[in-house]
């Protein structure tokens, strides 16, 4: 799988795991956190092999569910291992093969919070023989309101297992997860809250009338093949995508309206090179596991510096370079001091091209297009229609 050497979070992590110690382990988006934990857990299992389950993943979203039950898939190709990812959303079909693996003792489920229980509570699930649980994306998970779901499956558990925890940030409500859950842990942190040293983090000062022009020449003038860009709400994210289109850009929106099976195949399309551009909210941020993205564009800065550092972490992983570009408007001042402090270094500032000067900035716009005019506490992207109404343009 051109595995060569072991990333800074898999070297440390691994003889952790091996040695049966639970562990609590913090390290940035991109570091190879998954391999950390699912490499050890496969030499347990199949050193001790039994037709049960042995290891139950939570993790916040079925993108990433998905992402790791492939990962477990490929890794454990020549064993006798088998996994399954459980998550919601899908259509009675899907909720049926997730039923059968599990009544078949599938070895390894990777699971969100949600339909897990679903599973629990029709009685189709026991997870007495579990001897490893892994929190994966644990922050993420508290932050999507998972924290007495994960006390309820953790119920249905034995007193006697392995517990591991990976979070890319360590704010005090994990800490208290964690005192809950594990015992004696031991503790790593890789380079919290900083960004790979392969990324190239560029700003260009625009307001809101040139953020989307300026989208078009960097992606029409750049040498780019894979990119994604994040917008502060999904309506930002579907007007973006309409203006791709028009601009005869291959892209594609990614947002909670979508079905399941539609969110599959932009994201498989987008693995495969088929696709060049996708955009997406937050969610994205820690929903899709693709090596190779040369652009990372935040087309609205993120409220929350933490958020600034998984968006970009999409780019420049596992050793790679990459190009993250920030637009920043006079509104987003605050929030860029936020971002520099917490990353420590001045991002680099870039001019914009001359045929921006051109775009005068409107106060207060009517349309969607080419802008974002959020108000005036500057939180989201309120959208005004004809007759003054400010609610957001839906389609």
């Amino acid at each position: 799988m051109g595995y060569i050497t072991p990333t800074p979070i898999q070297a440390q992590a691994i003889p952790v795991v091996l040695q049966g110690h639970d562990l609590i382990a913090c390290a940035q988006t991109g570091t190879g956190k998954t391999a950390a934990f699912l490499l050890p857990l496969l030499e347990h299992i199949h050193n001790h092999h039994k037709n049960v389950t042995q290891a139950l993943i939570l993790t916040p979203t079925r993108e990433l569910a998905q992402q790791i039950d492939q990962q477990a898939e490929g890794l454990s190709y020549f064993t006798a291992i088998g996994s399954v990812a459980v998550f919601g959303g899908g259509d009675g079909h899907v909720y049926e093969q997730q039923r059968k693996a599990i009544q078949n003792n599938v070895n390894i489920i990777v699971a969100t919070p949600g339909r897990l229980i679903a599973h629990l509570t029709s009685g189709v699930l026991k997870l007495q023989d579990v001897r490893y649980l892994v929190l994966d994306e644990a922050d993420r998970m508290l932050d999507m309101g998972f924290y007495d779901d994960i006390m309820r499956i953790v119920g249905y558990l034995p007193k006697e297992r392995q517990t591991l925890l990976f979070s890319a940030t360590m704010p005090s409500r994990i800490r208290t997860l964690a005192k809950s859950v594990l015992k004696n842990p031991e503790q790593i942190n890789i380079a919290l809250s900083q960004p790979a040293v392969g990324i190239d983090q560029q700003i260009y000062r625009v307001h809101d009338q040139q953020k989307t022009p300026l989208v078009l020449h960097l992606l029409k003038h750049g040498n780019y093949t894979s990119v994604i860009m994040f917008a502060s709400r999904k309506e930002i994210v579907k007007s973006l995508a309409r203006e791709m289109k028009s601009a005869n850009i291959n892209s594609a929106a990614f947002h909670s309206d979508l079905e399941q099976r539609e969110r599959e195949e932009i994201l498989l399309s987008f693995k495969n090179r088929q696709l060049h551009v996708i955009i997406g909210t937050d969610a994205l941020s820690r929903g899709i596991d693709v090596e190779g993205i040369d652009l990372v564009i935040n087309y609205d800065v993120p409220g929350d510096p933490e958020d600034y550092v998984h968006r970009i972490g999409r780019t420049a992983r596992a050793e790679t370079t990459g190009t993250a570009i920030t637009f920043v408007n006079h509104r987003d001042e605050r929030r860029l001091k936020s971002i520099e402090e917490l990353i420590d270094k001045k991002i680099k500032v870039m001019p914009p091209p001359e045929e921006l000067a051109g775009i005068k900035e409107i106060p207060s716009a009517r349309s969607p297009r080419n802008n974002d005019n959020r108000n005036s506490k500057g939180r989201g992207g309120q959208w005004k229609k004809k007759g003054g109404n400010n609610r957001p343009k839906t389609q």
